[in-house]
């Protein structure tokens, strides 16, 4: 594998010299005087993109070839020397003023560097769990659409290490992910909702520990994707919803949000919506509030009073899936399982005396 560095005589301790000097020349000028049509300021933002292509092109190597023993070695010295001059926070700090090319090179330096090891050693998740700031400056990078997605692919690969997809997770800058997956911008809210189901999902017993110590504020926040007038946003904030209750580390979490006679309500409300994808995912989360055997009394009395309603629904509810077999086999034990509920004889009295005061109850079906 042919070495850049031999090719332009320069070590890897050359290389990241000239890139920090660089970045220090474009850091010194104050946002509100940036102009890259000013000399020194081009001239430095010029040096920043060739060092960067450089030391990308040194990584990446130039051809298919298995790198050398000498190639390894100047890999492995270059990345030393990018931790002792902390040129990765300046890179993330900056990415804003790169031009286009040079912010896909910093992602893809960035990612390579996360997933080297010595041995069982991650040298680039240590250094990055020692500077949380980092992390923290990747999520507010969805605030820029120039290098939303950039930043969006660092952090899910920063994510993939446990204690990094921890640190973002226990710090306040993981609830503006809920203003992120409501871009108007597509590309962005699909980017940031992608990362922000690999933090709720991937780590299964931190992603339950927090989610149960966490409960009231992000569920709080979750049901107004719910409410989203965005078609998409909840579309997936329901299929991730289903996936969340269904995993048995999420236990707890799943017992807490199917108590909850509104949570029940809302999903009745979307089993009803225009879109059948909606209501498609809305039964995969309503099915765990019927298959509980231990309903809390608010739940019971929801569905008894919607208990015919509800199996005249279920009856006629997306009957044109006759090839999903699970689908089907969980309606119809669904049907069952409401057909079977009771209601006591003072449940019945109660229920006959709120038809008469004109009660509000929820419905399903057509009316």
């Amino acid at each position: 594998m042919p070495l850049l560095f031999g090719k332009s005589h320069k070590s890897p301790a050359d290389v990241v010299k000239n890139l920090r000097e660089a970045l220090i020349a474009v850091d010194k000028v104050p946002v509100d005087l940036i102009d890259p049509k000013e000399k020194k300021q081009e001239k430095a933002l010029e040096e920043v993109s060739k060092n960067v292509a450089m030391i990308k092109s040194f990584i990446y190597g130039s051809d298919s070839a298995e790198p050398s023993s000498e190639h390894i070695v100047q890999v492995a010295q270059l990345a030393q020397e990018v931790y002792n001059a902390n040129i990765l926070p300046m890179l993330v700090k900056l990415l804003p003023r790169f031009e286009f090319e040079c912010k896909k090179d910093v992602g893809q330096i960035f990612n390579n560097l996360l997933r080297r090891q010595i041995g069982t050693r991650s040298p680039t998740v240590e250094y990055l769990g020692a500077r949380p700031e980092i992390l923290i400056q990747l999520v507010q990078g969805y605030s820029y659409k120039d290098i939303a997605l950039t930043c969006g692919s660092m952090l899910r690969e920063s994510i993939r290490h446990d204690h990094l997809a921890k640190i973002i997770l226990y710090s306040d800058v993981f609830y503006t992910f809920f203003t992120y997956v409501q871009s108007e911008v597509f590309d962005i809210a699909s980017d940031a909702f992608a990362t922000f189901k690999d933090l709720t999902t991937r780590h299964k017993a931190i992603s339950a520990e927090f989610l149960d110590a966490n409960y009231d504020t992000f569920f709080a926040q979750y049901q107004n994707l719910l409410n989203s007038s965005n078609y998409v946003t909840r579309r997936q904030s329901l299929k991730l919803l289903g996936e969340l209750l269904l995993d048995r580390h999420n236990f707890n979490i799943m017992t807490k949000y199917i108590s909850n006679p509104d949570n029940l309500k809302l999903m009745m409300e979307l089993l009803r919506d225009k879109s059948r994808n909606i209501q498609y995912e809305a039964f995969h989360v309503f099915k765990v509030f019927v298959a509980n055997p231990n309903k809390p009394k608010p739940i019971s009395d929801i569905l008894n009073r919607n208990r015919e309603k509800l199996v005249e629904f279920l009856g006629e509810f997306h009957n044109d899936r006759t090839d999903d077999e699970q689908f089907n086999d969980e309606k119809a034990y669904l049907i069952k399982q409401i057909q079977e509920m009771k209601s006591s004889p003072k449940e019945h009295k109660k229920k006959k005396e709120g038809d008469q005061h004109g009660a509000p109850q929820p419905v399903i079906g057509n009316e």
